[in-house]
């Protein structure tokens, strides 16, 4: 019986089920799925990967709890080890970095120093590490994204690498790649420029398009799903949640009563809806807190980021630093709190009788308030004023 189920399962005609030569067959069937399964998640060739030293016994933690391999892309891009980073609209994805200047000076990227970027993107701040010697291994959801900076980067192909799957999920995406340990970790929170402006992705209600908002475009549920599909209570929590949106309870109502006559495709469809709700006030598009908070719920972009910031300092070496540039109060708040918690040695509650020994007490805080972009930044690239960064850096001797 067993026999035929598996026949059934790996596709054979029950006429092949016959002992010896069909478990034979799979044999060979699961050796090759299993070498196809390895090449899948192969991480390439990069002898400079045995000079992260290890801090810990950090990669049998995660090794095996992957639930689907990650593709393993090695890139690449422009060489030079100065002037400014250029931005092509040409090259078919294009992402001015914001804060280059500040990114470079707390990472302190040179020759040996092994550097994380969760949120690739077009690849700008990858670039200027590399450009200074830095070896850089990089994440990114978006797989358009990584092929672009791939291209872009294949210069510093001996140096640099990127993976594919969502940061929240770099130990155990890294687990196969035997590094242990980094000098400097980085993550970007902000939505590319070439996600605003590709009308198909949905980012954006200035440009009719599908409502989308997938960062990573293999995930399955969408924008249009959830408007279309979750209840009221639960649309007016992520807009209330979310996007902090004062009119949610109103919004979330005339969502549900639209849907109902036909269902919400568009971002124009959206925008309009919540346009006929609060009106136009300022210059800010009254749709802008509703397309926020849809888009961390698609994502599940704070969780995300909450968990990452739980295992980061892990896989810091000490004296290396984690970088957090956040676009809005949301994750700025999560980044502040957890750095605030991590630099703190004791821990006191009202009911304890004495404070108590944090057991998470690992960091320090490099800057106490958000860093900003200079005003000749924001000037030049005007989506960079709602940036924030927070800097923060492992101990060198840690309870952790």
């Amino acid at each position: 019986m067993e026999t035929a189920v598996a026949a059934h399962w790996l596709g054979f005609p029950k006429s092949q089920v016959h002992g010896v030569s069909l478990f034979g067959e799979i044999e060979r069937l699961i050796a090759d799925w299993v070498e196809q399964a390895r090449q899948w998640s192969h991480t390439g060739s990069w002898p400079w990967f045995d000079m992260a030293e290890p801090t810990g016994t950090i990669a049998g933690t995660f090794r095996g709890s992957c639930h689907s391999r990650p593709q393993a892309l090695n890139g690449g891009g422009l060489g030079g080890e100065h002037g400014p980073l250029p931005v092509s609209r040409e090259s078919g994805f294009y992402h001015e970095p914001v804060m280059v200047n500040e990114i470079v000076e707390f990472l302190a990227p040179a020759p040996g120093r092994l550097i994380f970027d969760g949120t690739l993107g077009g690849g700008g701040h990858s670039e200027a590490l590399l450009r200074r010697g830095a070896q850089v291994v990089a994440m990114d959801q978006d797989a358009h994204a990584i092929r672009h900076a791939c291209e872009r980067l294949k210069t510093y192909e001996e140096r640099f690498c990127a993976l594919h799957g969502n940061f929240r999920r770099f130990p155990e995406i890294l687990a196969e790649t035997g590094v242990l340990g980094f000098d400097g970790m980085l993550v970007d929170l902000g939505v590319s420029s070439h996600q605003l402006d590709e009308p198909e992705r949905g980012f954006s209600f200035q440009k009719d398009g599908p409502l989308d908002l997938r960062m990573d475009q293999q995930a399955l549920r969408t924008a249009a799903d959830l408007v279309n599909m979750e209840s009221e209570e639960e649309l007016e929590r992520i807009l209330r949640e979310f996007g902090e949106e004062p009119q949610s309870r109103r919004i979330a109502r005339t969502i549900v009563k639209a849907r109902a006559k036909k269902p919400i495709r568009t971002t124009s469809d959206l925008a309009r809806i919540v346009e006929g709700v609060t009106g136009r006030k300022g210059r800010r598009h009254p749709a802008t807190l509703t397309f926020q908070a849809i888009r961390l719920a698609v994502n599940d972009e704070l969780a995300a980021l909450r968990q990452f910031l739980e295992l980061a300092p892990r896989w810091l070496k000490p004296g290396g630093r984690l970088l957090v540039i956040s676009f809005h109060s949301l994750e700025d708040r999560i980044t502040k709190q957890a750095f605030n918690h991590l630099a703190t040695p004791f821990c006191d509650r009202p009911e304890w009788p004495e404070p108590r020994p944090n057991s998470d007490f690992c960091m320090t805080l490099v800057t106490r308030k958000p860093v900003e972009p200079s005003a000749e930044e924001i000037a030049r690239n005007p989506r960079a004023r709602s940036a924030r960064l927070r800097v923060a850096q492992k101990l060198s001797k840690t309870t952790a």
